[in-house]
Parts: C-alpha cells; sequence; structure tokens
C-alpha cells in the first residue's frame, strides 16, 4: 500500500566522484534508520527558482519517495511504500 506523507527526514548522501554521482544510503524517519539498498528513479523538477531532485529509493521491506530542496537543502519524505496493492 501506498501512502503519501510528505514529512521531514534526515537522508545520508554519498556522492561517488568516478561515476559523477549521488545517491542517498540510508533515511532516518520517526527515529527509524531505514538503509538504502536499491537506487531507483532519480529526475529534478523547478517550482519558481527552487530546484528539486526526486529520489525513488528501497529498503529491505519499504519503497520511499523523497525530495531534496534545493534552496533550503531540507530533505521531504513524499511516499512510502510496502509494495502491495492499495
Amino acid at each position: 500500500m501506498t501512502q503519501k506523507i510528505d514529512e521531514g527526514v534526515s537522508v545520508t548522501l554519498v556522492y561517488d566522484h568516478e561515476r559523477k554521482k549521488v545517491f542517498p544510503k540510508s533515511i532516518l524517519w520517526q527515529r527509524r534508520l531505514y538503509p538504502i539498498i536499491k537506487l531507483g528513479l532519480h529526475h529534478t523538477f523547478r517550482e519558481g527558482r527552487t530546484l528539486y531532485h526526486v529520489f525513488s529509493v528501497a529498503s529491505q521491506n519499504l519503497f520511499f519517495r523523497l525530495e531534496l530542496n534545493t534552496e533550503n537543502l531540507q530533505w521531504t519524505l513524499k511516499e512510502v511504500s510496502d509494495g502491495e496493492s492499495n
């Protein structure tokens, strides 16, 4: 089931200089740490002057959609899914 969340989260981000890629390594949400084991899609969009990066990632049992606001560098968890249909 997919749930819309819209909550602030802490994200550990890694930059690989050889591949010139950034990717989330873990998410701290509601005092629980979720290691990221798979990176899905990554895209960007703009709202006015603000650029957002959107990452779809997976932990062991959950899928997350994260947004990074590049103006204030805040992460927001937008959706969580357990992979089951609604």
